[in-house]
């Protein structure tokens, strides 16, 4: 492989590892709210007396909403990441101790309360994680008929608990440290060195540990200042695009080769699209470089601050047309903010063209290994791939898809993405599929679903690696497709032979093994319902029904078109007697992760007989008419003709 698809720097380990995952943890929090955040932000900047049309009955929703509802989102969303709806609910639930601790009156706000962003932060994931482990004790265990009552009140008792241990445990520490905080921001501003954290907040974006500095501290204390003064310059000391900005027009004017060619587009997208990332390639590939989003930074927040300007929210993505929709009305912070973001790009402009016309170095920097080491500190793919990275002279004859055990997840996207290949021209193109543990740096390309992509570089650092979350239709597949024809397939060759021949469905998929009328209610009820099938028809232990549920609690088996997979962990295979797939349609779909599952499959696969049955099916929920024809199926008989129809 090319030096695109390589990245030298070594497995993910130490601190930094640790805080960036730490930091995209409450990234994932904070993200999805964004949009609640910002309506928030519009409405107190138009309807409150001072905002441009002040409207006293639309008003009273400000209060309510960055005391209640914003918290209460951000909670839910917490317990949804660590346990799905159950634990977003009880989750959302545990923080209103929080929030009424914030106060010494009935409605929190009146007596100078803060908004529990942090405590949202906390006791949503907090409390679903509990919640998890108290599920899992009786998991199994509960006579049939019980288990609505058992998982009601447990999760009730345990929400009211947490509630009210935050209230008299954790609200008064969490005033506590945001008084400290504040205090410390107040500390930095009186002082005049605030724009001095530029010094690490524009390394930390470059080795992505900002999220945990922007979303765990700023972004909490920038709307607790900004519900007190209406605006807060914390949202600009890690958002604002001008330094990012400088530094890629100088590269435009002064670099060489391949930075000045991408420089331009980098800089379209960095200060439009407000994508800051796209810059970050162009600082690894010259360190040295840095120095200049830092000046810029400096720059940025010494001119915010003389102009007392700030946003009424967080501007996300930090594009400048964020910035400025995030803006109050004043004439006096339209103009703070414009200097603060133009004079960082000038500071930041001049002293990167400084260091460019100074450099003396023969070598002009591979942007591409640069962008290939910004990706392998990532952990995942990045957009600066398809904007900077030169694939010229790459060839990929080798395509993997891996999941945790090898036997569902992966072989059925692997038969998508073959299909798709083969159909554009290809079929010397290999696809297969695997379990992470069993990988090889012998690939060109390995696609694994999104949670798993830290892993599977850890094996293949010089594949190029591509993430999906919809194993049955994500949108990089035809990314993957146009990169093969981009790069030109090699001729003269043929492909291998795919893994698996075709055989009767019937092979692994018996009729009593075939439910159309499922009971369960939800995720966790349905994987232990396919598992029930399996343990009945004899093809697995007991406990390979307990791997299943550790397997979806590492990374969901939802495929995408209203199925999912569930299936054991690699470490459960001892349990398998025969390969064996169960099957069960709900006449309600149930809620997977936030996605409708219409059709659960359990499967165990002891070796490899039960792929062609899976490419099968791959093929069938592809297929429109084939999926109409398993909802409308009367009795087993029909699921198995409608899967021994299409052919792979």
């Amino acid at each position: 492989m090319a030096a695109t698809a390589t990245a030298t720097p070594g497995p993910k380990t130490g601190v930094r590892v640790h805080v960036q995952r730490f930091g995209t943890f409450l990234s994932n929090m904070i993200m999805p709210n964004i949009a609640a955040i910002i309506a928030w932000g519009l409405i107190t900047a138009f309807f409150i007396p001072d905002g441009f049309t002040p409207n006293e009955k639309i008003a009273t929703m400000v209060g309510p909403t960055i005391y209640y509802l914003l918290p209460i989102l951000i909670a839910y969303t917490g317990g949804r990441i660590v346990h799905g709806t159950r634990g977003g609910v009880v989750g959302a639930m545990s923080v209103m101790g929080v929030i009424m601790a914030t106060s010494d009156v009935l409605f929190v706000g009146a007596d100078g309360g803060s908004p529990m962003f942090l405590g949202a932060m906390i006791m949503g994931p907090l409390t679903a994680w509990v919640v998890k482990q108290l599920d899992s004790l009786w998991e199994g265990k509960i006579k049939p008929g019980f288990e609505m009552l058992v998982d009601n009140f447990s999760a009730g008792i345990a929400a009211a608990a947490m509630a009210i241990g935050g209230m008299f445990l954790l609200a008064p520490v969490l005033r506590k440290v945001i008084t400290w905080l504040g205090d410390g921001v107040d500390f930095l501003v009186d002082n005049d060195v605030l724009p001095f954290t530029s010094i690490v907040i524009e390394p930390a974006k470059v080795m992505f540990l900002n999220n945990a500095i922007n979303h765990g501290v700023l972004t909490p204390l920038g709307i607790d200042e900004a519900a007190e003064q209406g605006k807060s310059i914390l949202f600009l000391l890690e958002a604002n695009p001008g330094p990012g900005l400088g530094l890629l027009l100088a590269y435009t004017f002064f670099g060489r080769g391949l930075a000045r060619a991408a420089a331009p587009g980098a800089a379209i997208i960095q200060f439009f699209g407000g994508i800051h990332e796209v810059y970050f390639p162009f600082v690894l590939m010259k360190p040295k470089m840095i120095l200049a989003p830092i000046a810029g930074g400096i720059t940025g927040i010494f001119l915010l601050t003389i102009f007392d300007a700030g946003l009424r929210a967080p501007a996300a993505p930090g594009s400048i047309f964020a910035v400025y929709a995030q803006t109050p009305g004043d004439a006096g912070d339209y103009l703070g903010v414009t200097l603060g973001v133009f004079g960082a790009a000038a500071v930041s402009f001049a002293v990167a063209a400084l260091l460019l016309k100074t450099d003396r170095s023969t070598d002009e920097g591979d942007l591409d290994h640069a962008t290939a080491a910004m990706e392998q500190m990532k952990g995942k793919r990045s957009i600066a791939s398809s904007v900077l990275a030169s694939r010229d002279g790459e060839q990929i004859r080798s395509v993997v898809f891996a999941c945790d055990a090898g036997m569902g997840s992966s072989a059925m996207g692997a038969s998508v993405l073959r299909k798709k290949i083969h159909d554009a021209g290809h079929p010397e193109v290999t696809v297969v599929n695997m379990a992470i543990a069993n990988l090889t740096d012998s690939f060109d390309l390995v696609v694994t679903h999104q949670d798993l992509t830290d892993r599977a570089r850890l094996k293949t650092p010089s594949a190029i690696h591509v993430s999906v979350e919809n194993f049955m239709g994500s949108p990089r597949y035809d990314e993957i497709v146009d990169l093969i024809d981009q790069t030109g397939a090699p001729s003269g060759t043929s492909a291998t032979a795919d893994p698996v021949t075709a055989g009767a469905a019937g092979d692994v998929l018996t009729r009593d093994s075939i439910v159309l009328g499922g009971t369960a209610r939800s995720r966790d009820e349905a994987i232990t319902e396919a598992g029930r099938l399996l343990v009945e028809s004899g093809a697995v232990d007991a406990s390979y029904v307990d791997a299943m549920q550790a397997r979806e609690s590492s990374v969901s088996t939802h495929m995408g078109n209203g199925l999912a997979i569930p299936h054991g962990t690699n470490e459960a295979k001892g349990a398998i007697r025969r390969t064996a797939i169960s099957f069960v349609r709900y006449d309600e779909p149930i809620d997977w992760n936030g996605k409708p599952a219409e059709f659960v499959l359990g499967i165990a696969g002891a070796g490899n007989d039960h792929l062609a049955l899976l490419s099968r099916i791959a093929e069938v929920f592809t297929d429109d008419q084939a999926v109409a024809r398993l909802r409308a199926a009367r009795t087993p008989e029909d699921v198995l003709a409608t899967l021994d129809t299409v052919r792979v």
